[in-house]
Formats: C-alpha cells, sequence, structure tokens
C-alpha cells in the first residue's frame, strides 16, 4: 500500500474541491448565456425560450446541487476505475433520470397512477441496475464502494413517498454511509481519490435530502396548470446515454402497461365478455318490474314444505353408511416465489481470501491460518446451520447472508462484519478491534478477557446479545442486551439521543 504524505494528500484534497466548483461555475454561466440568448430580439425571444426548454428554480437548484457534488463523485470514481467507475455511471443513469422527471413535473399535471408507473420506468430500470451490479460482483476488493451506491440509490424514490420524502432520503443515506464510512476507514491518509468519493456520495445525498425538504417537503409538487405529464415526459430531452456496453439508445420503446381491470373483470379473468353485459341489463330489468317481479315464481304445496311435513324430514336424513369415502384431495399447488435453486458449496483458498458459501449443515469447517497469513480475509456467504472456525490470526471476517451458523475465531487485525444475518453466534478467543452488526436479526456475541475493549457498532439489527467473562476464570459469563430503541430528545438546540433500557 502507498502511504501518500499529508502535503501531497491536502493538495489532491485541494484539487478535487477545486474541479467541483469550477463544473459548478461552468453549469451557471451555461445557464445565464440560454437566458440571455432567449431575451435577445423581438419577436423570437418566447420561442427561443421554449426551444431551449426554461426550467423551474427547483431544477435548476437540482443542477446546482449536480454540479457541486455529483461532478466530483464522478471524477474520483473514473480516477478510481474498474468497477468503481461502472457503478458510478449507472448511478449517473439515476440522477439524469431524476432530472428529466423533475422538469416534466414542473411542467405538468399530476398523473394517473398507471401513467406514473411509466413515467418513472427509468428510474426504477436505473435502481434496478445499481443493485443488480453490486449483487454480481459481491467478491470485488471495492465491495465497500458498491454497497455504499447500491444501499443509498433508493433515496431517489422519494418521488412517491408522501407526505415526509426527506427523511426518507435521509433513511438512505444512513444505510449507504454505513459503507461509505468503511471507505473512509481503509483509504483515509492513503489515497484520496477514494477518499473523495465516499465523501462526495455522502454530501449529495445530504444535499438532495436538503433539495426535497425545501421544494417538495409533503410529496412531490406537480404544475396544476401544466399540461399532460407523459407528452411532456415523451418531449423532454432524453435521460441518460447508457452506459457502456449497455444496449443503443435507439432501442424499442418498452411495452405500454397493461389495461387497468375491475374487480369484476377480475373476478370474470381479465377479460369483458358480452354475456356479462347482457345479464347486467337483464338484472336491472326485473328489478324495475317492482313487486311483478315474483310473478313467475312456482307456488309451494304444504306436502313440499319440509319444515311443515315431519315424513318428508325424516326421508331427508342421509345415513352415515350411506356416504361414500372421498378421495384423498391433493395436495394444493404453492404459488409465489419459487424456491432458490441449491449451489453445490464452496470451500477454499482463493488468492489471500478464505471463500466458505452454501455450506449447510456442516459442522467441521476449520480454517487453518499460519503465521503468514494476517493479510487474509474469510468471506462466508449463505450458509446454514454450520460452524466455521478459524485457527490462526488473519485480517478480516464477513458473515454475509447466513442463518443459524456460528463462527468461533482466535485473532482479527481489522474487523468482523455480519451483515444480512439470522441466528448467527459469533466467538473471539483473543482479541478483535472492531464488530460490526449490520441487517441482522439475532447475533450472540461472546468476548473473551483480552477482547473486552471491542467496539461493536450496529445498525438496523434486533435480537443482539454480548456474553463477557464474570470477574473470575470460574464465574459465569454475564450477558447483556444491546439496544434497539432510542430517544432522540432537543436540548438547548441539538438533538441528544439515547438507548432505551428495559429492565
Amino acid at each position: 500500500k502507498t502511504h501518500l504524505h499529508p502535503f501531497l494528500s491536502e493538495t489532491n484534497r485541494t484539487m478535487a474541491d477545486l474541479s467541483g466548483i469550477l463544473a459548478r461555475l461552468e453549469a451557471v454561466t451555461t445557464r445565464l448565456e440560454g437566458v440571455a440568448g432567449s431575451g435577445g430580439g423581438s419577436g423570437g425571444g418566447a420561442a427561443a425560450a421554449a426551444d431551449s426548454g426554461d426550467v423551474a428554480a427547483s431544477v435548476a437548484e437540482y443542477d446546482d446541487l449536480v454540479s457541486e457534488h455529483f461532478s466530483v463523485f464522478m471524477d474520483s470514481a473514473n480516477k478510481i476505475g474498474d468497477d468503481v467507475a461502472e457503478v458510478a455511471k449507472l448511478v449517473e443513469v439515476v440522477v439524469k433520470a431524476q432530472r428529466a422527471f423533475l422538469v416534466c413535473a414542473s411542467k405538468s399535471k399530476k398523473p394517473s397512477a398507471v401513467d406514473m408507473q411509466v413515467l418513472l420506468k427509468a428510474t426504477a430500470d436505473g435502481l434496478g441496475a445499481v443493485q443488480k451490479f453490486r449483487e454480481d460482483n459481491r467478491k470485488s476488493k471495492n465491495t465497500n464502494h458498491l454497497a455504499a451506491c447500491a444501499e443509498a440509490i433508493p433515496a431517489f424514490g422519494w418521488v412517491q413517498v408522501s407526505p415526509k420524502p426527506a427523511p426518507y432520503v435521509g433513511d438512505m443515506l444512513g444505510a449507504g454511509e454505513f459503507y461509505s464510512n468503511r471507505v473512509l476507514k481503509d483509504f483515509k491518509g492513503k489515497d484520496e481519490n477514494h477518499v473523495s468519493f465516499a465523501r462526495s456520495l455522502v454530501a449529495f445525498l445530504k444535499g438532495l435530502q436538503g433539495f426535497v425538504k425545501k421544494h417538495h417537503t409533503t410529496g412531490l409538487v406537480w404544475n396544476p396548470n401544466g399540461g399532460d405529464a407523459k407528452a411532456n415526459m415523451g418531449a423532454a430531452p432524453a435521460a441518460a446515454a447508457a452506459p457502456a456496453g449497455g444496449p443503443p439508445a435507439g432501442g424499442p420503446a418498452p411495452p405500454p402497461p397493461p389495461p387497468v381491470l375491475t374487480a369484476a373483470e377480475i373476478n370474470a379473468g381479465g377479460a369483458k365478455p358480452a354475456a356479462a353485459k347482457a345479464d347486467a341489463s337483464g338484472l336491472m330489468a326485473a328489478l324495475s318490474k317492482g313487486a311483478d317481479v315474483t310473478k313467475g315464481l312456482k307456488k309451494v304445496d304444504r306436502s313440499q314444505m319440509t319444515h311443515k311435513n315431519p315424513e318428508l324430514r325424516a326421508s331427508s336424513v342421509v345415513k352415515a353408511d350411506a356416504v361414500k369415502p372421498k378421495a384423498a384431495a391433493a395436495p394444493a399447488k404453492k404459488y409465489g416465489a419459487s424456491a432458490a435453486a441449491a449451489k453445490p458449496p464452496k470451500f477454499g483458498l482463493e488468492g489471500k481470501k478464505w471463500v466458505v458459501e452454501y455450506q449447510k449443515d456442516n459442522k467441521n469447517i476449520v480454517v487453518e491460518a499460519d503465521k503468514t497469513a494476517v493479510s487474509q480475509t474469510l468471506y462466508a456467504y449463505k450458509c446454514e446451520g454450520s460452524v466455521i472456525k478459524v485457527d490462526g490470526k488473519i485480517n478480516a471476517i464477513t458473515l454475509d447472508g447466513c442463518k443459524k451458523t456460528a463462527l468461533v475465531f482466535t485473532e482479527l487485525v481489522a474487523t468482523i462484519d455480519v451483515v444480512n444475518c439470522q441466528s448467527v453466534q459469533v466467538q473471539v478467543l483473543n482479541k478483535v478491534p472492531t464488530i460490526n452488526i449490520d441487517k441482522t436479526d439475532g447475533c450472540q456475541v461472546y468476548l473473551s478477557r483480552s477482547s473486552l475493549n471491542t467496539e461493536i457498532v450496529s445498525a438496523k439489527s434486533s435480537e443482539m446479545n454480548v456474553s463477557r467473562p464474570g470477574a473470575t476464570d470460574d464465574d459465569d459469563f454475564i450477558e447483556n442486551a444491546l439496544p434497539e430503541q432510542f430517544k432522540t430528545v432537543l436540548k438547548d438546540g441539538k438533538f441528544v439521543t439515547e438507548s432505551l433500557v428495559h429492565e
């Protein structure tokens, strides 16, 4: 790893800030020149303004936000290169799609729910592309960069949130910041491009939250005097060019959404049969007859009335031995998400990474690390009902998507990350600096006497318990639950948050 001199690190950071300021000034200059050009000349000013695509003040502020922070984000990602540059291009598609949608909203009346889904298709496809790229590249050396983008990108879905879209953006910002902080931790003082990438992403999302709070406080604002949203969206400039390696921009348009069916049509199989209309008209005609509607009914004689004829009731009793046993009903088909295809288990050393994947009910997984293995890491993915033991000292461990799995390790140089797990156990025999628990339900941590200074960071997790040794080796372990609920109050102009402890 190359360590930069502090002076060079500060210089790189200053250059990154200057590039962001220059990009913002260029965007402002371009808009001013467009306004000046549209105002010149008599008779042609209005037409020029219409052709130049005047934008609302809120859209202009969105452009400022992109110029100030997102341009720095893209510049840093391109300098890092590799899959970081690729995911940044996918994020750029979403940013441009959101701008096109905001321009449409500023010029249009609020559309129907069906049209809304059509208008947001470009944004939805972009969100899915970012998250799919992260899933397809989980083994990347820049996995924290990809995770930061994938966890934060749903913030652009605020356009469908009401009445408080700004807090929603804040929630997504927090999810992405969990991973961007890891990037800062790994590269601060070593490579300013990675530091700038993480900081500019967070700064852009914070700016987006402020933008939403200012201009769309209770939900997306439409123009009540505007035109048709679908027509305006079609006339708007392209949201973004396809990323490198994607399909050509001139590809066919997506098919229109299916027609909206009423409840009666759904029950009838989704179609509109002509017979249904005839039956409805006949029913209304019969009801209009009033009391005459019963004239066509057959008169029932007293001898045919069951409640007045005991003999008829006796003959209507069905004997138990006359009932034929029914064949066992076939098991009902289960519909919904099909079970994921079972993948073969995997265990081995790939370069400097131990890979343990898709292990099920395997209690004998042992990683034997020698004295030269301090730079090695362990990545366990989708393991269930298994026990993993690490002998020796390695750099870091990640448990991802594991269920009912136990991990026992000797010592780590960096951290252990428990992500998207259920009912897992983690035990350290010697030392570990930090334990990160994220999006996990059920995590039991056992600390050794030499690891009592371990930092435990948790987010969006529940049922977390930490057991530590007693005062002496003969005493039982002491178990403590980590807080899941927090209370925030305003004191002296500042928000103060404290955990709630139920005793």
